[in-house]
Parts: structure tokens; C-alpha cells; sequence
């Protein structure tokens, strides 16, 4: 390092050595601001991330982070809306630690998704890495010089679907797209949606946009005499809907990949449908409406103003007794020694039903 202005009228060279990335939540950034980056030097060592990877042996390109450092929980919460295939977290142990990462992990329903690593002192001689029970509590805080990294995995089987609730699953248990794994319709408005869907029991039950096959698969659980025809253009959707329905214990009656609506040419006429997101929403719900039966029920969650006024005069043109409603949800999240609650987006619910 060049020369500095020590403060007491010398001009001596001085080294200041640091763990890790000085440029990275380290010194670096105070010494810039004192003297400028055209009289310093920096000789980077292994930052916390790289030393965390590194010792679970995963590579870490795909992985994002969260500092929580003086901070309360939101950004965390919001990040795993998104379902990251890797998540660092730098936990501030003043604030609950690694502790409040399970918390806020379960309180999103995503503990089965996860695999949970605390890492701690990495680099000194006394570090230790271990792996965390996400359903239980940590117990004691740790070292104060932690992160965590939060790892997807495909959720593990349950033992007995018989033994899982009858609906309202946790997000955590759903098998995902890899490459899209937050694209999936959240635990409550799930719920809200199979209510809204007055499901008979018997009929037709068309899952348009099916996704991962949620909302049609837990409509099964709770009527499974319904036939479910599932419907979602992306390729592979039709493998993944299948597993998910062995996991839970149903049996769709059919499961497609195609584009609405021409695809709807072999589905029966309908009892039920729930027509998920996608641009052609208009055409399908007027190819719907075409074949929808008497006293049969449309639902349609949408995340606009835009697209409920789009949608809405096609089901009051066709006769439909319409009803809007808009749900808003919170999770709990860890804040200091308390809980604050931390939004999930609103979602707009379109419905009519034909007399």
C-alpha cells in the first residue's frame, strides 16, 4: 500500500490486513472515503460466500444473498417468494442469527424445499460447517461469525398421503420447474380459490395454466370423484403435475401440455374451471364460456386492474353472475425480539357462475 497521511503529520507506507474481501461488507469502503482509490491497493483473500460453497462443495454461480446485518427480515422473506436455487445469508447474530432464518424459512412454508447449512468462523482454524434441521430449532445462537446458506432440493416424499392435510399444503411440498421454482400459486390463495370453486362432487374440473398442478390436484383431495383435466403449455409440465399427483394420492383424469384454447378440442364440457396466467386469457375464457355448463363456475386469479377489466365484460356479456374479490396475506417474520408481518402480493379474484 502507498504512502498515507496518518493523521499525526507523517507520510509513512501502512499495511491494514483484514479477513476476507476488504471491498466486500469490509474495511475496504471506510478506506476509500479517508484516502481514495488512487492511493490504495487491495490484495483480496476468499470471501465468506466463496469459503461457504467451497466447504459444502457446491458450485455457487446461480447462488444469490441477503444481508440482514442491521436489518429486519423483509428482503429475506421477499427473496424466497422468488424460490432462489441458492441463497446466502448473512445473519446478524444481535437480531435472533441463524435462528431467525429457520423461522422466517418455516414460517413461508418452505422448509421442505431447503437444505439449511450454518457455517461458522470459516477460515480460522476453529471453523465448523454443519448441516440444520429446518423443522427444528437451533437451540443455542452459534458463533457470532456465521452465515447460512439456504440450498433447494426437491422435497421428499411424504410417508402417507393419507397423513397430510386435507388442503392447503405448503408451498414446500410441491414439486417445482427448476428453472422457474416460484411459479406456482401460493398456500392462501390456494385455499381461497378451492373455495371460490364451490367444487361439486362430481363433474369436470378444467386446471387451465396448471402450473405445477396445485390448485387442480388439491381439488381432488378434496373431491375425488371429480375428473381434473389439466392443462400447461410448458414442456415437461405434464411429468411434473404427474409426480406431484402420486405424492399427494390422486389421479387426474387427464394431464396435457398444449396451448389454450385450441388445445380444449378433447377435453368433456366443463363443470369447473380455473384459467391460471398467460396472454391468451381473453380467448380462452371465451372458448370456455362456449362449453361451460349449466350452473358451471369460472375462477380467475389475476394480478392487475388491466386484466380484470379485460376479462370481466366477456362473463357479464355471457349471462354470468360475477363477483370480485381482492386478498391480501402476511406472513410472520422474525423482528428483533418480536414478529412483524411481511406482505405476499395481492391477488385480484374474478368469478361467475352460469344459472
Amino acid at each position: 500500500m502507498e504512502q498515507l497521511a496518518l493523521g499525526f503529520g507523517a507520510a509513512l507506507p501502512m499495511v491494514v490486513m483484514a479477513s476476507g474481501d476488504p471491498l466486500w461488507f469490509g474495511i475496504g469502503r471506510l478506506l476509500l472515503q479517508r484516502f481514495g482509490a488512487e492511493r490504495l491497493r487491495f490484495q483480496p483473500a476468499p470471501t465468506s460466500l466463496q469459503l461457504a460453497f467451497a466447504r459444502i462443495g457446491r458450485p455457487w454461480q446461480d447462488a444469490s444473498w441477503i444481508s440482514l446485518h442491521g436489518r429486519d427480515s423483509e428482503p429475506l422473506a421477499t427473496a424466497l417468494q422468488r424460490r432462489p436455487p441458492a441463497l446466502a445469508v448473512l445473519t446478524d447474530p444481535g437480531r435472533g442469527g441463524a435462528e431467525a432464518v429457520l423461522i422466517l424459512l418455516r414460517a413461508s412454508g418452505l422448509q421442505q424445499a431447503y437444505g439449511v447449512w450454518l457455517c461458522e468462523k470459516l477460515g480460522h482454524p476453529e471453523e465448523r460447517v454443519r448441516r440444520l434441521d429446518p423443522e427444528l430449532p437451533l437451540g443455542e445462537l452459534g458463533d457470532p461469525l456465521q452465515l447460512v446458506l439456504l440450498i433447494a432440493e426437491p422435497p421428499a416424499p411424504p410417508a402417507n398421503p393419507e397423513d397430510m392435510p386435507l388442503f392447503g399444503l405448503a408451498d414446500g411440498l410441491w414439486l417445482q420447474h427448476a428453472d422457474r421454482p416460484g411459479l406456482m400459486t401460493k398456500r392462501e390463495v390456494r385455499v381461497q380459490l378451492l373455495a371460490d370453486l364451490e367444487l361439486p362432487a362430481r363433474g369436470v374440473l378444467w386446471d387451465l395454466g396448471a402450473g405445477v398442478g396445485s390448485i387442480g390436484l388439491e381439488a381432488l383431495r378434496l373431491r375425488p370423484s371429480l375428473e381434473l383435466w389439466a392443462l400447461e403449455r410448458r414442456g415437461g409440465s405434464a411429468a411434473l403435475i404427474a409426480a406431484n399427483a402420486e405424492r399427494l394420492g390422486v389421479r387426474p383424469a387427464s394431464i396435457q401440455e398444449g396451448q389454450a384454447p385450441e388445445a380444449l378440442s378433447g377435453f368433456p364440457d366443463p363443470d369447473r374451471v380455473v384459467i391460471g396466467g398467460g396472454r391468451e386469457r381473453q380467448a380462452v375464457l371465451q372458448a370456455v364460456l362456449a362449453r361451460l355448463r349449466p350452473g358451471g363456475l369460472v375462477v380467475i386469479p389475476l394480478a392487475t386492474l388491466e386484466a380484470l377489466a379485460e376479462l370481466k365484460a366477456p362473463l357479464e356479456a355471457s349471462g354470468l353472475r360475477i363477483s370480485v374479490s381482492q386478498h391480501q396475506s402476511w406472513r410472520g417474520a422474525p423482528l428483533a425480539d418480536g414478529t412483524r408481518l411481511a406482505p405476499m402480493n395481492p391477488v385480484l379474484v374474478l368469478k361467475g357462475k352460469r344459472y
